[in-house]
């Protein structure tokens, strides 16, 4: 049996509260407000998220670390862990040191995501391997990072994401052809797709092109996207135990 299509809700993180992203712009995140929490705090942003669609992985874009260089928020991704304790995390905290890796894979917090954009050289990504997931990050035409960790596939771990940052809460639509060009360069890599789905029509059309997966969150908190809608796509019925390393 095939492995099943993954709806991976996204929490952003700055100054510990929960932020509404869009388009990649996030210096002028604010707050979010949500009809599946009362109030911002992450461990209560991220229960109502997976209350509303179940999940067996919840992506973390600490802002404050990728932004600014600042320590992962280690508070908040307690909070948000004690809240979910069914569900896996993947963190992507600016990281684009091996200590600090090493420092986050010890707290055992989650799997840690490398962001291409934070990266000088493809060293980090090809010294963890599948410690950890790749972040294929893009801004437009614009790809973020070394041209080496986008065109060598060999350098990737088994879990890669392709993150299209201005499609992120615009409603503009999934990448569909990053998608594909990922999936044929990257062979057997579980690809997930990030950014611009707008409801249970683009589930379908990026499980058609081959994505493994895929990170949402505004089609989330604005009803688009509910529980129910993910079995036409393949996912499964409820979260389940989260998936091994």
């Amino acid at each position: 049996m095939g492995r099943a299509f993954e709806v991976i809700p996204v929490l952003d993180l700055r100054h510990g509260r929960v932020v509404r992203a869009r388009m990649g712009e996030r210096h002028s995140y604010a707050p979010i407000e949500t009809p599946l929490a009362k109030g911002s705090e992450p461990g209560a942003v991220a229960r109502g998220l997976l209350d509303a669609v179940p999940a067996r992985i919840l992506y973390v874009a600490d802002l404050d670390a990728i932004m600014e260089g600042a320590p992962p928020d280690r508070a908040a991704l307690e909070r948000i862990a004690a809240a979910c304790p069914e569900t896996r995390l993947w963190v992507d905290a600016g990281f684009s040191d091996a200590r600090r890796v090493e420092s986050f894979l010890s707290a055992g917090l989650g799997l840690p995501v490398i962001g291409s954009e934070s990266q000088g050289d493809p060293d980090l990504v090809r010294r963890l391997g599948d410690r950890a997931v790749l972040s294929l990050d893009s801004r437009g035409r614009e790809r973020l990072g070394p041209a080496a960790l986008h065109d060598e596939p060999g350098l990737w771990p088994r879990d890669v994401i392709v993150m299209a940052l201005a499609r992120v809460g615009a409603g503009a639509g999934p990448d569909l052809a990053g998608i594909a060009a990922a999936r044929a360069l990257g062979g057997d890599r579980r690809v997930y797709a990030a950014g611009g789905v707008r409801g249970p029509e683009d589930l379908r059309a990026l499980r058609g092109a081959g994505a493994a997966g895929v990170l949402v969150a505004s089609a989330i908190h604005d009803g688009r996207l509910r529980a129910g809608d993910l079995l036409d796509c393949g996912a499964p019925e409820n979260g389940g135990p989260a998936p091994p390393a």
